[in-house]
């Protein structure tokens, strides 16, 4: 039996070990060490445990995942939310949809705190889907708005799923967080050009906001909201100019939010250890699930799937363009399936490569993947972005939520298309930094 039969044997009983409920991380274990024991020898696959998994959770650099998590975690348990979704409705309100069109901006805004795409729809769910059902707004928009939203927390920097993939594939994770801006303003507008298209059709889904004076949107930048953004400036803009590498730009981003939170008297002392709970919760899941993908990564590698995938590609003389539509479906429809974490840890190791042998630009395939990873989001069975709208709105039955975001989903399609024509609006800024 030859290396890559093993390998995709490999690959096709990891996916049944999924299928029978074994958690993801640990099935990428087994599957990787087994697979690697049976290619090489049992003693390296042991071996590969002790020293790789060691080197893994032992790496400095993984200590960047802890710091932007937990500024996240700052952030939402002193409500920052609610500062950043006035501050937006006061700007933009008065349009039609305007609470809508508030969400998007407040989701854009939260992302730039936090890296989770589920904690950003939970946050801004919460705020605005009480304002919207008071206003007379329509379930399905409503919900279907701030879902979509939330992706934008994966995009925006700090992001979690930036960060995963920077370390599956040694790229620049400040490279990473800089490409994202681009693309994460580019879905918000498209987002919001959604909204502003079906009120205009419909003027019953959504009323006209208020009219605020400027005094009142300066008034709004108060409570704190000026210097969380000036946090988010300096920490992520420290880190695009060179000050700091990552993990202290995580560091300081989240020291000086924790300052600002106790100095606000937003941050109990209950809601600081709730902070450290969740963020050591979160960071040793994706530690332990990061630890795993490196084994089977490894057991991926010496299968030698991704030089079996290029000589497939080298036989069928297929264009660059042709492989990245078919790595892309293949993300769509793991993306219905698995969550946005797992699938970029597990398919990473195995079309990196190719990607890159294609001639495509790393960092540029790393917010493809990601953007890929927001539709998956809202796209079911397993869209987690639409569950917790469901749970946060359980009167809106989770079928409206899944119509609501369908106008949404074409967005990030048209926005993907767009990135593909125009990798340059992506590479851009990655390619100022020092």
């Amino acid at each position: 039996m030859s290396t890559v039969t093993i390998g995709l044997l490999g690959i096709a009983i990891f996916l049944i070990l999924l299928l029978m409920g074994m958690p993801i991380s640990v099935g990428m274990l087994v599957t990787g060490v087994v697979g690697y024991g049976v290619l090489t020898s049992f003693p390296a696959a042991v071996k590969l445990i002790t020293i790789d998994m060691f080197q893994s959770l032992a790496s400095y650099n993984m200590s960047v995942i802890a710091m932007f998590t937990w500024m996240g975690y700052i952030a939402f348990h002193a409500g920052i939310g609610s500062k950043l979704y006035d501050f937006v409705y006061k700007f933009i309100g008065k349009w039609p949809g305007g609470l809508a069109l508030a969400s998007e901006g407040a989701c854009a805004l939260f992302g730039a705190v936090c890296g989770s795409g589920a904690a950003t729809t939970a946050t801004i769910g919460a705020i605005a889907f009480p304002e919207m059902k008071k206003r007379g707004y329509d379930p399905m928009l409503y919900t279907a708005s701030v879902a979509s939203g939330g992706g934008l927390g994966l995009l925006i920097p700090p992001s979690v799923t930036a960060i995963v993939y920077g370390v599956a594939t040694q790229q620049s994770i400040g490279k990473l967080f800089i490409a994202g801006i681009t693309a994460g303003i580019l879905l918000m507008l498209l987002y919001m050009l959604v909204i502003f298209l079906q009120v205009r059709k419909n003027p019953d889904l959504a009323p006209r906001g208020e009219d605020f004076t400027w005094k009142e949107r300066l008034q709004s930048l108060g409570g704190g909201l000026w210097e969380t953004l000036l946090i988010f400036a300096f920490s992520i803009g420290g880190l695009s100019i060179g000050w700091f590498t990552p993990t202290e730009g995580g560091a300081i981003g989240a020291f000086l939010m924790l300052v600002l939170a106790f100095a606000t008297r937003k941050l109990s002392w209950k809601s600081f250890i709730a902070s450290m709970y969740d963020t050591c919760k979160t960071s040793g899941m994706v530690l332990f699930a990061i630890a795993c993908a490196t084994l089977f990564g490894r057991f991926i590698a010496v299968a030698q799937i991704p030089a079996a995938i290029m000589r497939v590609v080298e036989e069928n003389n297929l264009a660059p363009i042709v492989v990245l539509i078919i790595v892309i479906i293949v993300y769509l429809i793991g993306g219905c399936f698995i969550d946005s974490l797992p699938l970029i840890m597990i398919t990473v190791p195995i079309f990196y490569p190719v990607i890159v042998e294609c001639g495509y630009d790393p960092i540029w395939f790393g917010v493809i993947c990601t953007v890929v990873c927001c539709i998956g989001m809202i796209t079911p069975p397993v869209g987690i972005n639409a569950y917790i709208a469901n749970k946060i709105a359980p009167d809106v039955p989770l079928q409206v939520v899944f119509k609501g975001c369908m106008p949404f989903l074409l967005a990030m399609l048209v926005g993907l298309i767009i990135m593909i024509i125009f990798p340059q609006m992506i590479t851009f800024l990655p390619n100022l930094m020092k």
